[in-house]
């Protein structure tokens, strides 16, 4: 289970940080469109989701 939490964590990172870098509107501290709030917020909730699963261990 922790290596595919892993597995999709890194990749919503690797999703948010592609989007980030094609959208003029979305910056590291601002998520301006739909799809950058979107991928922002899988992002975060596959990291919290990982952390807490480390913390458990």
């Amino acid at each position: 289970m922790a290596a595919d939490l892993y597995t999709r964590y890194m990749a919503a990172s690797d999703q948010w940080r592609a989007h980030r870098k094609g959208c003029p509107s979305c910056t590291d501290g601002r998520r301006r469109c739909a799809d950058g709030t979107r991928f922002w917020n899988r992002f975060c909730d596959l990291q919290d989701a990982y952390l807490t699963h480390l913390r458990t261990r």
